[in-house]
């Protein structure tokens, strides 16, 4: 799913824009991915952690978030594109089974907005193989992440913009002027002090977990706060969100597989 999959037209003039890792779902989705898809293709463990290495050691140095977005993907030079759409989708399979992907809280308020009419778009900087069976699963209205460069079908290693920090608040923006809808009456979701952009661009900012930076918005904005506690089920509290949504509440409150290849 991309962006343009599903426009913002016609949900009623509200949006909900939610970052992904650890605020959709309790892991990191991109690393997470990587020692899948290393896996699959018959790497040892020890590819995964010298890989993921790299890009921990460039973020404890400092580079910025954007460098490290960029990093990761140079990985997958020369993979298919639908190659890995299709590992995206085995891999998001596997997670699901396995239990325990999904924030409870923030799934539960996704749910509430889908149900009430509002467009919902995901903001990452994952990319959509493994956003788009995420949004797919979630009834997500469009899926926004960074962007692979393609050349014949395969991924060059290069990206466009990453949907890093800033970035994710102009998309969010991009969405709300595109499709007419009022930042007044829109929500956005977030755990990081990186996505303060997209928070600051609705009216109803919503922190998800402890991050100390957005905490300081919770004491003293009033931003409200949601935990991070991972979803066990099949979303229990949906039903009584959706409720207490759409009677106005929750609106006015701011196994070792087989090495594969990875042709189309």
């Amino acid at each position: 799913m991309t962006a343009a999959a599903a426009g913002p037209g016609g949900c009623g003039g509200r949006a909900a824009f939610f970052d992904v890792d650890e605020t959709l779902i309790g892991i990191k989705s991109m690393f997470d991915f990587l020692e899948f898809y290393l896996e699959r293709r018959g790497e040892p463990p020890a590819t995964y952690r010298r890989l993921a290495a790299e890009l921990h050691a460039m973020a404890a140095a400092g580079r910025p978030r954007r460098e490290v977005n960029r990093q990761y993907y140079r990985f997958y030079a020369g993979h298919s594109a639908s190659g890995l759409a299709r590992l995206g989708r085995e891999w998001f399979g596997r997670r699901l089974a396995a239990g325990g992907l999904f924030t409870a809280e923030p799934a539960a308020r996704l749910a509430a907005h889908v149900r009430g009419g509002d467009f919902v778009m995901l903001l990452s900087g994952s990319f959509s193989a493994c956003l788009d069976p995420i949004a797919d699963h979630l009834g997500a209205h469009a899926a926004l992440g960074t962007r692979p460069l393609i050349r014949g079908g395969d991924l060059t290693g290069e990206v466009l913009t990453p949907m890093i920090g800033p970035v994710k608040g102009r998309a969010a923006r991009a969405a709300m002027a595109v499709g007419g809808l009022d930042p007044a009456v829109c929500a956005a979701y977030g755990d990081h002090s990186s996505d303060l952009d997209l928070l600051r661009s609705v009216a109803r900012p919503v922190v998800v977990g402890d991050d100390p930076v957005l905490a300081e918005y919770v004491n003293r904005d009033g931003w409200e706060r949601i935990s991070a506690e991972p979803l066990t089920g099949e979303l229990p509290a949906a039903a009584a969100i959706t409720a207490r949504y759409e009677a106005g509440a929750v609106a006015d409150v701011p196994a070792q597989a087989a090495p594969v290849s990875l042709e189309a």
